[in-house]
């Protein structure tokens, strides 16, 4: 009987092997491709628009757009939500600054860019294959579902953007910060020179 063990132990160590190298090798291209945010988002754009000419030419799979669209807005909102929100959390001084004068301190998000992009490059992955098996293409009336999650879309990001209004903070890095420099106090800041 320990024969019977010991060749199940020993034939389940090559595939744990295999398995252990694939994922390393996914690991090393997936952090090789950090620093490409264009073209990462490029590549899921393609994605997108695959699975979207899959549904267009299959005229199916309205839930699973549904969920996929629920999953998009629920990412979205942890992509727009800093890590600690001041609203659940409240401390002794302000988190945020509120007054030119207070320390800056950059936002810092719930769900950073490179997770929330693998996250939704992951989704349209499985929702493409999820297309492949009829037993996934549920008939419904899918100008209903489109409104409701419309509706939903709205007044998520109205609620957000009443958020980010009451914190005041922006969700969105424009550019470096610089540093201009005192203003100049006075009615002449500037002589300009006559000849």
């Amino acid at each position: 009987m320990e024969g019977v063990g010991s060749e199940g132990a020993s034939a389940a160590a090559p595939l744990n092997q295999w398995r252990h190298d694939v994922w390393k090798r996914f690991q090393y291209y997936l952090d090789k491709s950090s620093p490409h945010a264009v073209y990462r988002w490029v590549g899921t754009g393609v994605l997108a628009a695959l699975y979207a000419l899959r549904c267009y030419y299959v005229q199916g799979f309205y839930i699973v757009s549904y969920g996929l669209g629920i999953y998009l807005l629920n990412l979205l909102i942890g992509f727009l939500s800093p890590l600690v929100d001041p609203e659940l959390e409240p401390s002794n001084g302000s988190l945020l600054p509120t007054k030119d004068s207070d320390e800056f301190k950059p936002f810092i998000r719930r769900l950073p860019e490179f997770k929330f992009w693998y996250a939704i490059t992951k989704a349209f992955c499985v929702a493409f294959v999820m297309t492949f098996f009829s037993m996934f293409d549920v008939p419904v009336f899918w100008p209903i579902l489109l409104l409701y999650w419309l509706v939903l879309f709205l007044l998520t990001m109205k609620r957000q953007i009443m958020h980010m209004i009451k914190y005041k903070y922006v969700p969105f890095n424009i550019g470096k910060q610089k540093y201009k420099g005192k203003k100049p106090s006075g009615g002449s800041g500037s002589m300009s020179r006559r000849d």
